[in-house]
């Protein structure tokens, strides 16, 4: 079969390469993966900034979707033919998370989704809406449901308000969601024309934080002046303390990503925390059991993902796309 693997740290040393098919042990399923998804994580792991650490070769992507093609000893939930997509934490399968869930993450502790064929065990896969293409599909296990975990954590009512950053893949998830459950959508961005698309997609208000800095403001500005019940924060560092002015008093901010990446010292806004009595929680994606819920919702309403497909000989091309941030949604490989 061939995989793509990272034989040492860089984009450019991402090779493609012939491994051996693997066959499956007891308890565990062979995949045939049709798409892969790239999440900012991936882009990290493939510098070396995520685990300089890790051990190499690794093959990189914890998103993807295929079908079962055998199964080994013992397995009674999937069958050949059926149509699933892996976990992002292969050992989290429901419950709160604790340090041994945490293990076990595809495409860092261990070998990830860019492959022709994987084994995972039975437990580490579920079965994918009927509606959505494998490529749709393999946009959901981090992304979607990290987006889902977000929401949750906001504790959103119909007529909540949420404000969301950017237009990557769960900023794109968290809209779509937020819209399901009734609740208004605030969303900036840097570039007009990607908040005229989140617009199409139920955005209610838009700003180009290029043009206005001061975005935290104009949050307050769209709601009387209380603050958005809910931010889904994927900046990090440089865009929480807008974060939280933006959020009203017991609002909640779900930190999320670190796009905005580390840049010149900010000072930690604790006041902020204190005197808004502000629910500052992290979000790392989630469950076996929170990633079926996301997909009964998804197959209920018919939630159709966004992105942009490649071929998977393009693994290096899509990955500085995402580097360079031009990107809307989500980035899917077909393998084939």
């Amino acid at each position: 079969m061939r995989v793509w693997q990272i034989p040492s740290f860089g984009i450019d040393s991402l090779e493609f390469i012939e491994r051996p098919t693997p066959a499956p042990g007891p308890g565990e399923v062979l995949v045939r993966v049709r798409a892969v998804s790239f999440n900012y994580r991936d882009l990290l792991v493939v510098q070396g900034s995520y685990n300089p650490k890790m051990k190499l070769p690794r093959i990189p992507c914890s998103d993807g979707a295929g079908e079962v093609t055998a199964v080994g000893d013992g397995v009674s939930s999937l069958r050949p033919g059926d149509r699933v997509a892996a976990i992002f934490m292969q050992n989290w399968l429901e419950g709160p998370i604790d340090q041994a869930k945490s293990k076990g993450a595809l495409g860092g502790d261990i070998d990830g989704m860019l492959a022709e064929f994987v084994v995972l065990k039975e437990t580490g896969l579920v079965r994918i809406p009927e509606h959505l293409s494998f490529q749709e599909a393999a946009t959901l296990p981090c992304a979607a449901v990290t987006a889902w975990n977000a929401l949750r954590a906001g504790k959103l009512q119909p007529g909540s308000t949420v404000l969301i950053q950017g237009t990557g893949g769960v900023s794109i998830f968290a809209l779509q969601l937020a819209r399901l459950s009734g609740a208004r959508v605030l969303g900036i961005s840097s570039s007009d024309a990607k908040l005229e698309r989140a617009h199409s997609l139920g955005l209610d208000e838009g700003l180009n934080y290029k043009d206005t800095p001061e975005w935290d403001k104009w949050a307050l500005e769209e709601t009387d002046g209380v603050g958005v019940d809910l931010v889904v924060e994927v900046g990090g560092l440089q865009t929480l303390p807008r974060s939280l002015k933006a959020v009203r008093m017991g609002g909640t901010v779900a930190q999320i990503g670190v796009l905005s990446g580390s840049g010149d010292p900010v000072p930690f806004p604790i006041g902020s925390i204190l005197h808004k009595w502000v629910n500052l929680q992290g979000i790392y994606v989630g469950s076996r059991r929170d990633f079926e819920d996301l997909n009964r919702a998804v197959s209920l309403v018919g939630l159709r993902p966004v992105g942009e497909n490649f071929h998977w000989s393009q693994a290096r091309e899509v990955l500085m796309r995402m580097e360079e941030g031009s990107h809307f949604g989500k980035l899917v490989l077909t393998i084939e």
